[in-house]
Parts: C-alpha cells; sequence; structure tokens
C-alpha cells in the first residue's frame, strides 16, 4: 500500500523523558498519531507512563515498510535504541513542534 503524500508514514520512538521509559510503533500517518498519544488516547501504555515526547523517527514510503521496521527495532536491545535516539537527537527534544511547524512559545518578556 503507498502512502498519501499528504500523510507522513514513519517509524517513531516516543519518551517520557531523557532515558526515560520508551514506546516504539509505527504509523501511517505521524501527526494525527503522535496528536492521539499526546491526547491521551494513543495507547493505554503511552498513556499510564506519560509516553509522549516524539525523539526519534524515520519516515517511510510504505505502510509495511514501516511496521516491518518497528518489528525488527522492538528485538532490539534498549542501548541500541538509545543509540539511535542520541545520534540526531541527543538532548531527547521533543520533535513534535518541529515536525507540525509549531512554533515553541516561552515565557512573554516584560
Amino acid at each position: 500500500m503507498r502512502v498519501d503524500e499528504t500523510r507522513l508514514t514513519a517509524t517513531y520512538m516516543l519518551a517520557s523523558r531523557k532515558h526515560g521509559t520508551l514506546y516504539l510503533g509505527s504509523a501511517l500517518d505521524l501527526i494525527a498519531r503522535v496528536s492521539e498519544h499526546k491526547a491521551g488516547i494513543g495507547s493505554t501504555f503511552t498513556s499510564k507512563y506519560d509516553v509522549v515526547r516524539l525523539v526519534w523517527y524515520e519516515p517511510c514510503m510504505l505502510v509495511a515498510e514501516a511496521r516491518d521496521r518497528e518489528y525488527a527495532m522492538k528485538k532490539w536491545r534498549r542501548e541500541w535504541k538509545i543509540n539511535l535516539i542520541e545520534r540526531d537527537n541527543p538532548d531527547w527534544c521533543d520533535l513534535f513542534p518541529v515536525l507540525t511547524g509549531a512554533q515553541l512559545v516561552g515565557p512573554r518578556k516584560p
């Protein structure tokens, strides 16, 4: 199944915090799926452990490719997953605002 150009099909990892609880998944529409996680409706696991920070993702052309990558990575050691995250995101920043083009809003200066 080929994906629609308006959606980002991907394999992704969420974290509760730096070196915290990890969640590995795949999605036909990454923005919609991560939005569900952040709203507490993505999965029981992510809701229970507050695993909502998008720390890594890998775009895929096909849904089957994303799913196969997810299943393969679920067999990886935790250390390998951490190394993959830290290669491109050493501070474990939430990549969701960058992905959606949203601006991070900080405290206003007087």
